[in-house]
């Protein structure tokens, strides 16, 4: 198994004047345009066989930067009334940038949410009011990594945690990449490392538990059977 060594690491990344935004930053944050007041369910929600719950309603319970957490009440097909807590998220990129079409860039980031660094695909939030998910994928893209991307293409969307959460995220392949000025953006970007390894070692890494984010799976598996043949873009 190919051991990811950096290209660019905390010592190189260029400083910010000491400005924390913790995280990704909002610059004109909104929710991409996303209307989050309640579920797009007409409501109802189809299950199987024809089965529908009727949404009720919802109570905000708490707000965060991106995220709001709600009290949702629906009707079940047999008459019973339930609760349920569900997050609702702007939505979110990924991308798979090849460098020589032989080389995917990783970053290592720090997450809160489970005190540790994780082997990830750049990515990042639909945080700005009305910018697209390509151009999003762009920016993200060279503020963690410090490439722009020749070409892009959209390969697919999944749903992170649909048990809970309605986040959406859409995953891009960028080709014919370059290097740009990296920009990053809060102190978890500031102290990521970027690397580049072999597109053809990352079934090792996930295999040995280094990369076990869930999106970037999707996203390299995604990628590799795109770059097969095996699957067509969802549009370029």
């Amino acid at each position: 198994m190919q051991t990811p060594e950096p290209i660019l690491s905390n010592q190189d990344s260029p400083g910010t004047g000491g400005r924390d935004t913790g995280g990704r930053g909002t610059g004109g944050r909104g929710t991409g345009g996303r209307d989050t007041g309640g579920p797009d369910t007409g409501g109802r929600a189809q299950g199987p066989g024809g089965d529908a719950f009727s949404f009720l309603g919802e109570e905000e319970r708490a707000a965060g930067r991106y995220i709001t957490m709600l009290r949702t009440t629906w009707r079940a097909p047999d008459g019973t009334v339930l609760e349920r807590d569900v997050v609702r998220h702007p939505g979110a990129v990924a991308v798979v940038a090849l460098r020589d079409d032989i080389e995917v860039l990783l970053v290592r980031q720090f997450r809160a949410a489970i005190g540790r660094s994780l082997l990830e695909l750049p990515a990042g939030t639909l945080d700005r009011t009305g910018e697209r998910p390509e151009l999003t994928a762009r920016r993200e893209l060279e503020e963690e990594a410090g490439y722009s991307a020749g070409r892009i293409t959209l390969l697919g969307s999944m749903l992170n945690s649909p048990g809970y959460c309605d986040q959406q995220t859409f995953i891009y392949l960028a080709q014919d990449i370059r290097p740009c000025e990296r920009r990053p953006d809060g102190a978890e970007e500031r102290s990521m490392e970027v690397l580049a390894v072999a597109l053809g070692s990352t079934d090792a890494l996930v295999e040995s538990g280094e990369l076990v984010d869930a999106q970037s799976q999707v996203g390299l598996c995604l990628a590799k059977r795109f770059l097969a043949g095996q699957v067509p873009p969802s549009h370029s």
